[in-house]
């Protein structure tokens, strides 16, 4: 990919964050993959391509670490419950569940094993609150929702990456499939992300009050940020939860200072840039190489995934709120449905892709073709649907 490619995506991304003026109609994520669909067709973008490298490496840590660094702390105390519940016992139950419900309805008219089933509930797992956590704001949801949604994607997006490795793992060395080598994989995976997050986001919580130079604390969350991540990946543990981590943990510490609005100053006038620069580049390209791995073959069968995802995870929001006694008149079913409905997938689907796309094993073509197309119905489909469906639903209370 070229200089000018770059420049020519940043543009289109500048045009339609600009001239979107009905964003709650119009959400802009799917709106630069389906520009970026049409662009696949033109010669001059053709040499473009989104790698595991680059999004995972490159662009992966500054988004987690914007959306981590971003929500409230008081958010994260009162809705921690929930939270913590979808984004690990209630994820390990979706991608349970799902993956049975694939493998018996799609197993009957194609060849997929029951491992193979399981990496796409995987890889239909986490979760990409950018396109509706505002849409959900505007439409006069339970400010509630937006902060569970929001939040969930954050700690799920790394609990799912530790299932999707240990399922892969499995689909590329034949080895057979336990609850227990999943469970105990998960949880050491996710301890030691945790702990690494916390360790260096609270050295560098201190580190930055010995300037007051803007400059220099911008750098050193950029530090934090990428070394962060790749140090937890160094030592084989989860980046993406070290990076959640040690945002959440300088947020809460800017909200136990009195200079807290001198350091967000400094910090979000440089992430409040490159967030929409990278969401335009990164959804302008998952448009632009969905149509290598598309098959219209496959539509049906992807519509129908796509649908009992909807489904499974409605059935687990509610249960997972139904188990928490002080959530029960808070989150009733149609708070539920929202929620569930909010679930949209985009970019670490995506990055669970590619990264599938490098292993060597059987059917993994179809595995992707199969995913991409359900990734892709789910960001068009509920990105635009979010906004009437919460409207109607309140509406009707």
């Amino acid at each position: 990919m070229e200089a000018s490619h770059v420049i020519l995506l940043l543009l289109i991304g500048y045009f339609v964050y600009t001239i979107d003026n009905h964003a709650k109609s119009f959400p802009q994520p799917p709106i630069l993959v389906l520009i970026g669909l049409g662009l696949s067709f033109v010669p001059f973008f053709s040499e473009i391509n989104l790698t595991e490298t680059m999004l995972y490496d490159v662009i992966l840590p500054s988004l987690l670490f914007i959306s981590a660094y971003k929500y409230p702390p008081a958010a994260l105390r009162k809705h921690a419950g929930i939270i913590a519940v979808l984004s690990t016992g209630g994820l390990l139950l979706t991608v349970s569940l799902l993956g049975i419900v694939i493998y018996f309805t799609v197993s009957p008219f194609v060849s997929l094993s029951l491992i193979g089933a399981f990496v796409i509930a995987a890889v239909m797992a986490p979760t990409d609150p950018v396109s509706v956590t505002a849409i959900l704001k505007q439409s006069g949801a339970n400010e509630g929702i937006a902060d569970v949604v929001e939040g969930e994607s954050m700690i799920n997006d790394g609990t799912s990456i530790v299932i999707f490795t240990t399922l892969v793992m499995m689909i590329s060395t034949g080895a057979d499939f336990t609850f227990w080598s999943l469970a105990r994989k998960f949880l050491v995976i996710s301890a030691g992300g945790i702990l690494i997050g916390l360790l260096f986001g609270w050295l560098v919580s201190k580190a930055v009050h010995y300037t007051h130079h803007k400059e220099f604390q911008v750098m050193l969350s950029i530090v934090l940020a990428y070394g962060n991540f790749h140090l937890a990946e160094a030592l084989g543990v989860s980046g993406v939860l070290a990076t959640v981590t040690a945002g959440i943990m300088l947020s809460w510490e800017f909200t136990h200072t009195n200079k807290e609005d001198h350091y967000r100053e400094a910090l979000d006038g440089f992430w409040n840039i490159v967030e929409p620069t990278l969401l335009s580049v990164v959804f302008l390209m998952i448009g632009l190489i969905a149509a290598s791995y598309l098959d219209s073959g496959l539509l049906l069968i992807s519509l129908v995934i796509f649908l009992f995802s909807l489904v499974i995870r409605y059935l687990v929001v509610g249960l997972s709120a139904a188990a928490i006694p002080s959530l029960r008149r808070v989150f009733g079913k149609k708070e539920a449905f929202i929620i569930a409905f909010s679930g949209v997938k985009g970019t670490m689907s995506v990055v669970l892709l590619l990264i599938l796309e490098s292993k060597n094993a059987a059917n993994i073509d179809f595995i992707i073709s199969l995913s991409f197309f359900a990734i892709l119905l789910s960001l068009v489909i509920q990105s635009f649907g979010i906004y009437p469906l919460t409207r109607k639903l309140l509406k009707s209370e």
